[in-house]
């Protein structure tokens, strides 16, 4: 195992640091006010190891451990007791109640565990989730619920294992355009991704937060960004890791803001829809008494990030001394474990505005922010190198020019679970005449454009997302900001064809206050997109709010809503009219 792997830093920190505090818990569900558990650095490493040993009872070094349990500290010592016992781990999410979640069964039949980690409140329903049929398992897994061990028991001998994979964990992608992938992460990726990011956070103080940091977060462990952020992260830099769930940040937003509002320094991150979220249902009564002086900042990622909504954000907190400086744009993939490029630290997010028709055609160049798209700075990170690379030609791009980002870095992650092709065209880009100083592979390539301008760079989309309306090429995230800004909510902007042309159509989540004015929003929404796209929106399909496809980390499925379009399976709000 890495001598810097997650379990081999936990175990040093419950001998040299036993009774600090690792982690709290808050649990919203039996209390609104919240009940909150806690586990020592001890604590944390004793039931660690009394997983792992049951774990062993059970799998061989090498197999897969997949965690299928409610957000909570008990997911935490499963995860941990996984890599302790020399077993990869598969983190997921709980699955719900009386259904059938495909993208579950599709990863226990890729994986072929030995183990599945719960409670004993989920163990009932994972029965739906076994795969059955062709390609299913000859081995049923072991079910272990976590929580009915003895993982308090002092008695269990400490445990080394010499030939432990190199894989820490196998984090699955949220499978938006294809059966979900998963993505080996070793922990000489952690470590690495780790080093960078800090050192991107904390340039002032050589890559290295106050000793007294708090990492407040809510997100979904088996997301990597909540993964990273509230577990991994917590560990290796020996920082207390505060957490609660999705659904209490969901039911009250005004949580999120509070536990950020410590006497301590802290550190959180949140996707683009959290932040216009807690703008909006985080009311003046709600904060009383909150002082966030002491945030030193907040991720903004796992999604496409709207610049007017971060502006909403510090604006809406800064009465409660939220500075614009705290925010932190920030990009990154599970591929390259998590983290890549982020804002420069200090000034806040930084917006820049190009002219839309060059940019379509790959060209970018700036122009006044009354006639250009809006796209946020990401500096230029050192550690992963980054590049904007022709993907047909493999050849670096010049500066203001539209490519695909390419990251090298240890930070890379080995490759994808059981599929060598995928991995060879995902992890295996090789450069033709790379510049001085410039690796020539392998490469990460991300399926993401961007360019550089002024030594910044500039992300306006997915290659396979690209939208070809009349001939022309158009970024779907440039048309969305264009009518968010006039809706509010989430849009998806497609390309159907009709009579064999393709034609541009936007699905639009509309708010019950703006549903009497359809009319108006129609006609705003066709004007500017018209104005700004040079565009003809052919059809407007108005819904409720939650009606778009999304993966586990928000991002809008695209290829899922052409095809709800198609079959006509949108509950139109103009149905009747």
């Amino acid at each position: 195992m890495h001598p810097s792997s997650v379990v081999s830093v936990l175990r040093e920190r419950a001998g040299l640091q036993p009774d600090d505090l690792a982690f709290s818990y808050t649990d919203y569900e039996q209390d609104w006010a919240g009940v909150t558990e806690t586990l020592t650095w001890a604590q944390l490493y004793r039931r660690t190891l009394n997983v792992a040993h049951e774990i062993k009872r059970h799998g061989a070094v090498g197999d897969r451990a997949v965690i299928l349990a409610p957000q909570g500290l008990a997911y935490i010592v499963a995860l941990l007791g996984a890599m302790q016992a020399g077993l990869i781990a598969v983190p997921l999410p709980v699955p719900a109640v009386g259904s059938r979640d495909d993208r579950i069964t599709a990863v226990l039949t890729d994986t072929e565990p030995t183990v599945v980690l719960t409670t004993s409140a989920v163990a009932p329903l994972l029965c739906e989730h076994q795969p059955d049929g062709v390609g299913a398992p000859a081995v049923t897994p072991a079910v272990i619920a976590v929580d009915s061990l003895d993982l308090d028991d002092p008695g269990a001998p400490s445990m080394r294992i010499g030939a432990a994979p190199s894989t820490a964990y196998l984090q699955y992608t949220s499978g938006s355009t294809r059966l979900p992938a998963g993505v080996m992460i070793s922990h000489r990726n952690l470590a690495a991704n780790f080093q960078q990011l800090m050192a991107a956070y904390f340039p002032e103080s050589d890559g290295v937060a106050p000793r007294n940091t708090v990492i407040v977060s809510w997100l979904p462990f088996f997301h990597d960004m909540g993964l990273i952020l509230g577990v991994i992260a917590p560990i290796l830099g020996g920082y207390l890791g505060d957490l609660t769930s999705p659904v209490a940040f969901l039911q009250r937003p005004a949580r999120w803001i509070h536990s950020m509002a410590k006497p301590l320094p802290v550190f959180s991150a949140g996707p683009n829809f959290a932040f216009e979220l807690a703008a909006r249902k985080t009311s003046d009564a709600d904060l009383e008494g909150v002082d966030l002086g002491n945030v030193l900042g907040v991720i903004s990622g796992a999604e496409r990030i709207h610049p007017a909504t971060l502006d909403r954000f510090c604006t809406r907190f800064a009465p409660w001394n939220f500075r614009d400086e705290m925010m932190r744009p920030t990009y990154g993939l599970a591929e390259a474990t998590v983290y890549v490029a982020t804002s420069t630290a200090g000034g806040g997010p930084k917006v820049a505005h190009f002219e839309p028709v060059l940019l379509s055609e790959g060209s970018a160049q700036r122009c006044p922010a009354e006639a250009g798209a809006p796209l946020l700075s990401y500096g230029m990170p050192t550690s992963p190198a980054v590049r904007i690379v022709d993907p047909d030609t493999r050849a670096e791009c010049a500066e203001c020019t539209v490519g695909e980002i390419w990251v090298h870095g240890e930070n890379v992650a080995e490759g994808y679970w059981k599929k060598t092709e995928d991995s060879h065209r995902t992890f295996g880009g090789v450069l033709t005449a790379p510049t001085n100083g410039t690796p020539k592979g392998p490469w990460l390539q991300t399926g993401d454009l961007a360019f550089v301008s002024d030594g910044e760079l500039f992300i306006v989309g997915r290659i396979k997302d690209m939208l070809i309306v009349y001939g022309r090429n158009h970024y779907p995230e440039d048309i969305e900001s264009t009518v968010r800004d006039i809706t509010g909510g989430r849009v998806a902007a497609i390309s159907v064809p009709v009579d064999e042309t393709e034609t541009l159509v936007t699905i639009v989540e509309l708010k019950k206050d703006a549903r009497h004015e359809l009319d108006v929003v129609k006609n705003d929404v066709t004007t500017a997109v018209s104005k700004v796209h040079g565009l003809t929106v052919t059809d407007l399909v108005p819904v409720a709010p939650g009606s778009i496809p999304t993966t586990t980390s928000g991002k809008i499925r695209r290829a899922a809503c052409v095809e709800q379009y198609r079959h006509q399976a949108f509950t139109r709000l103009d149905a009747a009219s």
